[in-house]
């Protein structure tokens, strides 16, 4: 069992174990509880009452977070020609099709999103068995599949993200850094947790939002208060 260092067991000092706090609260603390030397994620995960092995509770979605993630994501766009300028000057990193589509074929999958238009998909699903297990596999779901890429493309450098929930009904999802003021994180947060209220199946029963935990990366969990929230 790995050695617990000083600093993270002063972190754990700081967070009540069985205590339930409010969200503002929560993103004040996540801040100090910190102990990482880099700027840290900010993550949220949140237990949902659902069933994931049935089609209409298998979640997923996007949201535009108020203050962006604090990463730039690196974006790859499989477009026609004429799309290609577009895309480039909405800030795509990567563009192309055939080209593209033999890079990834190659093993090269070094983007945070993948962006296609519908007439690509063709040529796109040939590399599906890699970009699907590394949750690249563009879909219409989340904006990913598209006519007008140069809008995706600048939704997802302004903060657009997109979750889905995992086999164990948990949605895992970053709301900013630990550089990000309180407020900041207080309001990315509620953007995500009220997107996926407003997402609740209509076929869920009991009690929808089971639990919320926040945290950054390698630091203590916090529990928010769940209640009020869904």
């Amino acid at each position: 069992m790995p050695k617990i260092g000083k600093k993270r067991k002063e972190a754990q000092k700081l967070v009540e174990a069985d205590k339930h706090y409010q969200i503002k609260d929560a993103m004040h603390l996540v801040k100090k509880v910190n102990t990482t030397k880099f700027d840290a994620s900010v993550d949220l995960h949140i237990r949902l009452g659902i069933d994931p092995k049935k089609a209409d509770q298998a979640l997923r979605g996007t949201v535009s977070l108020p203050h962006g993630t604090g990463k730039t994501k690196r974006v790859a766009v499989f477009c026609t020609p004429d799309k290609e300028q577009e895309a480039k000057d909405a800030g795509a990193d990567y563009v192309g099709l055939e080209e593209l589509v033999a890079k990834v074929q190659g093993g090269w999958t070094d983007v945070d999103v993948v962006i296609a238009m519908p007439q690509t998909m063709a040529q796109v699903g040939k590399i599906g068995r890699i970009l699907g297990p590394r949750g690249l596999m563009p879909n219409p779901k989340t904006g990913t599949v598209t006519p007008n890429v140069a809008a995706a493309v600048a939704e997802v450098k302004k903060g657009k993200i997109s979750f889905r929930v995992d086999k164990f009904g948990i949605i895992h999802t970053s709301v900013g850094r630990v550089s990000f003021s309180a407020d900041q994180l207080h309001d990315n947060a509620m953007e995500v947790l009220t997107t996926i209220i407003k997402m609740k199946p209509a076929s869920a029963k009991g009690i929808y939002m089971k639990s919320v935990t926040c945290a950054s990366t390698m630091s203590p969990g916090i529990k928010i208060d769940p209640k009020g929230l869904g």
